[in-house]
């Protein structure tokens, strides 16, 4: 089961009222918006989006209680505007942006997004659209050194992406285990026994090209902030440092605009005991901001 993270800390940076609409633009499992529609009875809506078909038929059977209350649409935050306009939703009094990718992605998801399990090399979570496989067997070795080395901050950046390219003229790299395999190769032996895996960084780098997920940020935390109505709220939980200043800096820019006013001078990190329940939560950063 998909655990929120941050939930109680960002339910009092959403502050729900009663009666108001919310925007969850990363639906996943529901955790936030289930939250948010205990606190805005009896008339308070949610607009839910999420990129993967499979979350929506879940999210739709875990807010069955609340079905009048839950709007679900299938599509990327990124066309967040369109979204709204087409289904007449608002006012909006808060959006939240958690940017981490659902557990289910991991765990039940087959498309590749683990390193620990021998699977397909899709890593997209729309049903269809550019896949990992073919990144790793199409694009040229500077074009995957440049993935690896701004979308996963990776070291070994040069060597793995020549390693592909070798390993890819004798065979396509079409699953999981083979391109862990590449990625062995072309690191050294003391960094394949370090404290975080060797095909992490990798594996984050793929999957943030194939879903253009830093891209599709900065295209909707502006849309975000049109959407809001004054005195709504924005909260965005980050899950690495890449999302996160895109956040930050965005965040900064809009306050020196006197457009939003920061509710986190710091972002806010989970405690050690819900780091304890749930480990993938113990890189989340939540920052948040008022409309003015």
């Amino acid at each position: 089961m998909h655990i929120s993270v941050l939930e109680k800390e960002t339910l009092e940076k959403l502050n729900p009222q009663a009666n108001e609409n919310f925007i969850d633009a990363t639906i996943g499992h529901a955790g936030h918006t289930l939250r948010i529609l205990e606190k805005t009875g009896p008339n308070g809506k949610v607009l839910g989006i999420d990129q993967t078909p499979e979350q929506i038929e879940t999210v739709q059977a875990r807010t069955a209680d609340f079905k009048e209350r839950v709007i679900t649409v299938c599509d990327n935050f990124s066309n967040l505007k369109n979204i709204v306009e087409q289904k007449q939703f608002g006012p909006v009094n808060g959006i939240i942006f958690d940017l981490g990718f659902s557990s289910w992605h991991v765990d039940e998801s087959g498309k590749g997004f683990t390193f620990q399990k021998d699977e397909p090399l899709l890593m997209n979570y729309g049903p269809d659209g550019l896949t990992a496989e073919e990144i790793v067997n199409q694009w040229t070795e500077e074009d995957l050194e440049m993935i690896f080395n701004q979308y996963g901050q990776e070291g070994f950046s040069k060597k793995i992406a020549k390693q592909i390219v070798a390993m890819r003229q004798a065979r396509s790299i079409t699953t999981t285990f083979q391109l862990v395999e590449a990625i062995k190769k072309a690191v050294p032996g003391r960094y394949q026994h370090g404290k975080t895996h060797f095909a992490t960084r990798a594996f984050q780098a793929l999957r943030i090209a194939v879903n253009q997920e830093l891209e599709n940020l900065k295209k909707a935390l502006p849309q975000a902030v049109d959407i809001l109505a004054p005195g709504g709220r924005l909260a965005v939980i980050s899950f690495h440092s890449l999302e996160d200043r895109i956040v930050k800096v965005f965040l900064k820019e809009s306050s020196d605009k006197k457009v939003l006013k920061i509710l986190t001078k710091k972002p806010i990190a989970p405690g050690p005991s819900e780091i304890g329940a749930n480990p993938r939560a113990r890189s989340a950063k939540l920052r948040a901001a008022q409309k003015i």
